[in-house]
């Protein structure tokens, strides 16, 4: 069997990194290929919290979608659009920096997916004013959004996982994390022309045209726009204080999504047509394949091989764990990949009497899963939402399109963080 799901997984990735067929036929004629052969069943795909469907992720997805979906009628997002255009004085690279520095920090205190739901609609807008693709700008963003997240514990779902079974507190990974974020911001920013060379061209006359519009013309439903900015606002708060309140963020978003579609009055087909169904389902497939892996063991078994090999040796282990993670998080996406890792370091750090040194094993895990879900398009939630979006605007992202860039930042992202680690946690401790 583990042969099996080794092999069905690698196929079906290999048909959606070569787009040799829809994405969505892949990841679920894979699942449907692995529930019929038995190496998964009903209960664990769709029951099991470690090795079936995220209902959690998917649920959060859909109440976002439905939010956004009524928040399009106020025209809000022509309004941001307009707003930052002209903030940037009408530069595509001005405007790129400046959305990426906005989705980096709302990702600091939002789930990834949200913001990048928030923003993608107003990049494509601001774009379609500049008569530019919007493709080079949603890709920096989600990887904005991906780096932007690690700073903090809410921040990105592994943060999430890895606070529950290390034990450590919000304010320890904001000390800890939030300046290697705040650095890597800055390279980011430094990278970004390069990275993305030969997407900043624009006609004059379209950067004059945005100048002269005036964005309050833009809003279309004040009173609309205010109920929505009340739940919208209700929801944050939600996601933000989900700690002390007790309750996850996909029922915050269903709550939400249910208020507003009460007290909005939208028709349910205006806001329906927000879902990205292809997504959502996309992600169901995925979820079913990497919970085939975890459930035969092969996570496990990899997991294990770097608890042999380290040895106890503190500064190999935390680089060994920086590496691996970047490594297979860019490959399975990132909340199951740290699932499984967790207990393995947690294993790993009662070997090692330093409890500073200890810790970077666990930042060290951190930073490698939420830096590496920017090295493929299927390596974080965010990642597959906005490819999602950009093809249902007319602006499809291929796989290799995606992959091509991310593999540089991660590359440049881990290589700024494995001298932060060394140089706080072992030269300078």
């Amino acid at each position: 069997m583990t042969v099996v799901a080794i092999v069905v997984f690698a196929v079906a990735y290999l048909l959606i990194a070569t787009e040799w067929t829809h994405k969505l036929l892949a990841a679920l004629g894979g699942a449907a290929v692995l529930l019929a052969l038995g190496v998964t069943d009903s209960e664990h795909a769709f029951y099991s919290h470690d090795t079936g469907i995220d209902w959690d992720v998917i649920f959060l997805l859909f109440g976002m979608m439905v939010i956004v979906g009524v928040l399009r009628r106020t025209g809000v997002f022509e309004y941001v659009a307009i707003w930052a255009a002209k903030r940037a004085k009408g530069s595509p690279l001005r405007v790129m920096l400046l959305l990426t520095l906005i989705t980096a920090t709302a990702s600091a205190f939002l789930d990834n997916v949200t913001t990048v739901l928030l923003i993608a609609p107003v990049t494509l807008l601001v774009c379609d004013r500049l008569g530019i693709s919007p493709v080079p700008f949603l890709i920096a963003e989600v990887m904005a959004s991906n780096i932007g997240g690690a700073a903090t514990l809410i921040g990105d779902p592994p943060n999430i996982i890895i606070a529950s079974r290390s034990g450590l507190t919000f304010n320890d990974f904001l000390v800890h994390l939030a300046p290697l974020v705040v650095v890597e911001m800055i390279v980011f920013c430094l990278v970004v022309p390069w990275l993305f060379r030969g997407s900043f061209g624009v006609d004059p006359e379209r950067r004059l045209s945005v100048m002269r519009l005036n964005e309050r013309e833009a809003i279309e439903d004040k009173a609309l726009l205010v109920k929505s900015g009340l739940v919208l606002l209700a929801v944050l708060v939600g996601f933000v204080g989900r700690s002390f309140l007790g309750v996850e963020p996909s029922v915050v978003a269903l709550l939400g999504a249910g208020v507003l579609v009460v007290i909005s009055g939208v028709a349910t087909r205006d806001y329906m047509n927000a879902v990205e169904w292809q997504t959502l389902l996309f992600f169901a497939g995925l979820f079913v394949m990497v919970g085939a892996l975890v459930r035969t063991g092969v996570i496990a078994d990899l997991a294990a091989e770097v608890q042999q090999v380290t040895e106890g040796r503190a500064l190999f282990a935390t680089m060994l764990i920086l590496g691996v993670s970047a490594v297979l998080s860019g490959v399975i996406d990132n909340i199951p990949y740290v699932a499984t890792m967790s207990p393995v370091v947690q294993e790993l750090t009662r070997g090692i009497p330093d409890p500073a040194q200890a810790d970077a094993l666990w930042w060290a895990l951190a930073i490698g899963a939420d830096f590496g879900g920017n090295a493929t398009a299927v390596g974080a939630s965010a990642n597959v939402v906005v490819i999602g979006l950009a093809l249902r605007a007319g602006s499809p992202i291929s796989f290799w399109e995606f992959t091509r860039k991310g593999l540089v930042m991660t590359a440049i992202t881990v290589a700024v963080a494995a001298p932060y680690l060394w140089l706080r946690y072992f030269a300078l401790a």
